[in-house]
């Protein structure tokens, strides 16, 4: 492998046989002044992940700045391993396998090279199209909701899924976060996580501050006023005693603790239920919020899983202009915030 593709594609095989061909080790990728420059890199691939969902450019003219990239690559995901939060970790994931999507776009002939990394089936033929394993087509499709994307509507022959390289790259971007995501967090020693300390603790920080910034709430604490329609159904039914169906006790709990409700906020609503039943409660609430298993909690259903469980209650005007529950707690805060500053005017 040449230098500019390991450097362009650091997550390969080849990209790492790349670094060790030039002595390097962890340990010196951690503590040499020497590698300083992979270290700040690395530090910008995952601060970059958190504000723009990106891994921004560099310069790699120079043999030295293709080993830095190279370098900065498995920095980052330690430093990404020792925060270990489920939302860096899918966004850093996101931000790595879109900025390979998007050198695949003006480099197709390492799109087989990369394909083969992620262990994806798939060849090129006469005409430059992509044939593509029909299992893995539907293992890294099914996130697509655009109707194109269904196996139905696509050239499938013998097994093998017939599509333009630059769908099969946006395949592969979902191949990559995948993978990514599936090895993180690393096992990272003790010694080590010391010498990141001052990079995790800035990127905790700026984690920090942009989830606040992209909370429903804002920080704030929850205002019952800007719950949607059916999440105050379901509330009022969970507090009225009602044995609600599976679907939508995790709609209510996943919603809550994404508005930033703590286990203890959201047991105490549970428990005014006239046959509340701690130890039942406790355990799915905590397994839903992910406490159970120390990672964080799961998303909350959108309108339209709401609507195929049933658990959409008398909708109101706003609830046909958003797509997620969230969003529509979103757009009822800002609607106070605003004429509350029309108010001071």
């Amino acid at each position: 492998m040449d230098s500019l593709q390991a450097a362009r594609y650091p997550f390969l095989r080849g990209s790492a046989k790349y670094a060790e061909a030039n002595h390097t080790d962890i340990e010196s990728l951690i503590s040499s002044p020497s590698y300083e420059n992979a270290r700040k890199r690395g530090l910008e691939r995952v601060l970059g992940a958190i504000s723009d969902h990106k891994v921004g450019d560099v310069s790699l003219l120079q043999e030295y700045d293709r080993l830095m990239e190279v370098l900065s690559y498995p920095y980052a995901r330690m430093i990404v391993s020792c925060i270990n939060d489920r939302f860096l970790t899918k966004r850093y994931a996101l931000a790595e396998a879109s900025r390979m999507n998007e050198l695949l776009s003006n480099d197709h002939a390492s799109e087989m090279i990369v394909a083969e990394d992620l262990e994806v089936r798939s060849t090129v033929d006469t005409e430059g199209m992509v044939r593509m394993h029909f299992s893995d087509y539907l293992r890294f499709s099914h996130v697509m909701k655009a109707v194109e994307w269904k196996l139905i509507n696509t050239d499938l022959k013998n097994g093998f899924v017939r599509i333009e390289p630059d769908k099969f790259d946006r395949l592969l971007q979902n191949a990559l976060q995948e993978r990514i995501e599936s090895e993180l967090p690393l096992n990272v020693p003790d010694a080590f996580r010391k010498a990141l300390k001052k990079d995790i603790d800035h990127v905790a920080v700026i984690l920090s501050e942009t989830k606040m910034k992209l909370s429903p709430t804002g920080g704030e604490g929850m205002n019952p006023d800007y719950l949607p329609p059916c999440i105050r159904a379901i509330l009022a039914s969970a507090q009225n005693g009602v044995n609600l169906p599976h679907s939508a006790r995790f709609a209510l709990v996943s919603y809550l603790n994404a508005l930033g409700l703590t286990y203890e906020q959201i047991i105490a609503l549970f428990s005014q239920s006239p046959d509340f039943d701690e130890s039942k409660s406790s355990y799915q609430i905590k397994h839903i919020t992910g406490e159970e298993r120390g990672r964080e909690g799961y998303t909350p259903p959108e309108c339209a899983t709401m609507k195929t469980n049933g658990i959409c209650f008398d909708p109101d005007n706003l609830c046909s202009r958003v797509n997620h529950p969230l969003s529509y707690y979103r757009a009822k805060s800002d609607f106070a915030k605003r004429d509350e500053k029309e108010e001071k005017k």
